[in-house]
């Protein structure tokens, strides 16, 4: 009883809370930019394979393909390691910030571009899914109103499929957020990675002077706790989006 005592009495050090919660910022800043910047390149990829059909353009859907095909069939861990050993770094990024060495941001931005890259595969695939929902006749009746192929696109199509891919995209979210707990593989300082070096030195924090199994369970499970609050309320989120749309959708007559 009283190692549980002083394995709880860590997360009642305001310091040891404070990293953690630091932890857990980082962790949605780059769930965040890796869904945004890879619903963007996903868009692109997207776009490329299921129109550029003919022609030149051909080349463009195959290699779109090859992308997509070649992130979403292997593991993300394996692509964090390739960025991190062969991934440049912008100067601008090469230096302190964010309370971050400059050492650590490096490694921050190389898993986290990991991390869009697999990520637009799979957004690739999402929102290729909310363009073959799209009526073909929303493009016949764009160029009926004399629209161009982009205007179309822009105006017509994408935010039909997008609105329809809304509850796919936050479920991506969510395991978007806990395969972020990954990149503390590679030191970078999320939570999962700041959990592990709180717990390399949980001797020093719970007065004991040594390592137990109930730090583990304590640490651990706050992390647990973390990341099912967050992942919860989103999956809450998706629910309540997916109950608005059955009910908006017309009775069948």
């Amino acid at each position: 009883m009283d190692t549980w005592k002083a394995s709880l009495s860590i997360l009642q050090n305001p310091a040891v809370v404070t990293y953690l919660l630091k932890g857990v910022a980082f962790t949605l800043v780059i769930s965040v930019a890796a869904v945004a910047l890879g619903l963007l390149l996903g868009s692109v990829l997207a776009l490329a394979r299921n129109y550029c059909t003919r022609g030149p353009a051909r080349v463009c859907k195959w290699l779109a393909v090859g992308y997509i095909e070649l992130f979403r069939n292997t593991p993300l861990l394996l692509w964090i390691f390739i960025c991190l050993v062969f991934f440049p770094v912008p100067e601008l990024l090469s230096r302190r910030m964010f309370g971050l060495s400059s050492v650590e941001v490096k490694l921050m931005f190389k898993a986290a571009v990991a991390l869009i890259l697999f990520t637009s595969s799979v957004i690739a695939e999402i929102v290729r899914g909310g363009l073959n929902a799209v009526p073909q006749g929303q493009f016949e009746a764009g160029h009926a109103q004399g629209f161009g192929t982009v205007q179309i696109m822009l105006y017509i199509v994408l935010p039909q499929a997008y609105r329809s891919i809304i509850p796919t995209l936050l479920s991506q979210v969510i395991t978007t957020i806990k395969d972020s707990s990954y990149l503390a593989n590679v030191a970078v300082i999320e939570l999962m990675a700041r959990v592990k070096q709180i717990m390399s030195a949980a001797g020093q924090y719970n007065g004991l002077g040594t390592t137990n199994v109930s730090d583990v369970f304590v640490l651990f499970g706050f992390a647990c706790a973390v990341y099912f609050v967050i992942n919860f309320a989103l999956s809450c989120l998706v629910r309540a989006v997916q109950k608005h749309k059955l009910q908006a959708q017309p009775a069948a007559v």
